[in-house]
């Protein structure tokens, strides 16, 4: 293997067709984003060339910074929700839950397979006001709070709230499962060996598991930010960005710029944008943990 290794052409072989795809899909894409942003129009259709046009009309673009502030809230809520949860159930699983932990990681992996229109239309159901209570309605009724029955997706004030909740449901289970395999890894005589000294609970995550988690950690920040980022699918299908811009993305911002309005060319500024908070709020991660 050291030899193999060692082999300029042998790595080149082994690099190169990983190499060519990662251009084809997603730096020649991001290129040509890039190209179409300095136009304004939609080819074929007063396509004109603008320069930097489009770049100095996104920030003064109040649609944008509202979408941009939906996109904000929903990765600080939905990223810290999917990993921590993930994590709370890894070790549920771990060590609180071993004789059930198969049909449990079952039962909580199974909305990561389910297409995302089914779990919007679920959610709608349970969110349901009218013509009848959904399940949720129906519950704040039967126990006595009935006050707090409301059109959840309805409104603006809870809209966004709904959809967190929901795509947290969805994805937990994807984190929980990473986080169960990380702490598989952990070798047992570290666990007990705290155990030995009097670790607490508390003190055992927060001393022993929480530092060998940290790679696994950063990881699936890393994921789950940049899923929320594009978030687009499940807020189509739950609330169609509505109540008025109660829910709308930046993805869902950028389709409507381009497709429904014809201005492609500002709609690939959008799309650039997206593409480097990804690629900075990933970085701003990587940093962190650098610094603990």
């Amino acid at each position: 293997m050291k030899h193999v290794l060692g082999n300029k052409k042998a790595i080149t072989l082994f690099v190169l067709p990983a190499l060519i795809l990662y251009t084809a899909i997603v730096m020649l894409p991001v290129i040509w984003s890039l190209y179409y942003s300095l136009y304004s129009g939609s080819p074929g259709l007063k396509w004109e060339f603008s320069g930097l046009k489009n770049y100095q009309t996104l920030f003064k673009d109040k649609n944008f910074r509202d979408a941009l502030v939906v996109n904000l809230k929903y990765i600080a809520f939905v990223m810290m929700g999917q990993v921590g949860l993930g994590l709370a159930l890894a070790l549920l699983f771990r060590f609180w839950l071993v004789r059930f932990k198969n049909i449990v990681r079952t039962l909580v992996f199974f909305p990561v397979v389910l297409p995302t229109v089914a779990v919007g239309q679920l959610f709608a159901k349970i969110y349901e006001i009218q013509p009848n209570y959904g399940l949720l309605n129906s519950l704040l009724d039967n126990i006595g709070l009935s006050q707090f029955v409301q059109p959840w997706i309805g409104q603006a004030s809870t809209a966004l709230a709904s959809l967190i909740v929901m795509d947290i449901w969805v994805a937990m289970g994807f984190y929980a499962v990473i986080f169960y395999g990380a702490l598989l890894d952990i070798p047992s005589d570290i666990i007990e060996a705290a155990r030995i000294d009097g670790c607490s609970a508390w003190s055992m995550f927060t001393r022993v598991l929480s530092p060998l988690l940290r790679p696994v950690t950063i990881t699936s920040l890393v994921f789950s930010f940049t899923g929320t980022v594009k978030m687009f699918e499940s807020a189509l299908a739950l609330t169609k960005g509505g109540p008025g811009n109660a829910t709308k993305s930046l993805s869902m911002y950028m389709y409507n710029v381009s497709f429904s309005y014809s201005k492609v060319g500002y709609g690939s500024v959008i799309a650039v944008f997206i593409f480097l908070l990804c690629v900075f709020g990933s970085r701003i991660i990587h940093k962190f943990d650098k610094q603990i």
